[in-house]
């Protein structure tokens, strides 16, 4: 029985990563992507296929994938092409891997920055995201997507979100959103955290009350998610501190060149 549960899952895996739409154009280019990532930024990748389909759906978001930001420098090694692997992530068919950036060269991407971390918080997140190398991909996941890849789901919108987090709880098996989570968990970094009004103590104030934040269960967390934060920075290549609209190549000027008197 459990060698045709891992036939069937191996089946399932190479059927939802099978590219059925056509890649997203990026917003800006790899040069650009390269010099503005910092280790610990969070990378969302806009996915082309059919699992990449589903999680967009189902979160309603162009964001289907994430990976981490680690730098050439936190011992993920070379890729068979010779290049630093630079990201870490959870792939559907190989677990958690690493890679180096140009596997997204041509992808859609947002690049998704926390906020007020040292170099021992990264190195912590590292450690963590290290040790986790080789991990499986949670294939009860797997199987819970796959029941609602159809074109129109019976799933009202506001439970969508829920039906990701259906995975197995067991530690050594992830999806990519989730094992990213745990990451900064790990920390106690915020992503989006449950927020309850509590008793502010105050002697003077009876009624006074203050923010308490509650860890959401990694688990609960999709790509969307680090977009939606407010505790991680968007960052956007294009728009360095010398930008000026004035030198975009329009094609219209390309063909027809303005007249100087």
């Amino acid at each position: 029985m459990g060698s045709i549960l891992r036939w069937l899952s191996g089946w399932l895996a190479k059927y939802l990563t099978k590219q059925i739409t056509e890649k997203s154009i990026p917003t800006s280019t790899y040069r650009q992507l390269e010099q503005a990532l910092r280790p610990a930024d969070v990378l969302l990748v806009e996915g082309d296929t059919r699992i990449s389909v589903a999680i967009k759906y189902l979160t309603q978001s162009t964001w289907s994938h994430s990976a981490l930001y680690l730098g050439p420098d936190a011992g993920l090694g070379q890729s068979n092409t010779g290049e630093p692997n630079v990201l870490i992530e959870a792939d559907l068919e190989q677990g958690i891997r690493a890679l180096p950036l140009s596997y997204y060269r041509h992808s859609h991407t947002r690049i998704c920055r926390p906020v007020g971390l040292n170099s021992d918080d990264i190195q912590q997140l590292t450690g963590f995201a290290l040790s986790r190398l080789g991990n499986t991909y949670d294939l009860k996941n797997v199987f819970d997507l796959a029941r609602y890849l159809l074109p129109t789901p019976p799933v009202p919108t506001q439970y969508r979100h829920r039906l990701l987090a259906f995975g197995s709880g067991d530690p050594t098996r992830a999806i990519c959103s989730t094992f990213l989570a745990e990451a900064f968990q790990q920390l106690r970094y915020p992503i989006l955290p449950l927020i309850r009004m509590v008793p502010a103590d105050d002697p003077d104030c009876a009624d006074c009350t203050r923010v308490a934040y509650r860890v959401r269960h990694h688990s609960l967390f999709t790509p969307r998610d680090f977009d939606a934060s407010p505790f991680f920075q968007i960052i956007k290549p294009t728009l360095t501190p010398d930008f000026d609209y004035h030198g975009l190549a329009w094609e219209d000027r390309l063909k027809h060149p303005p007249q100087t008197p």
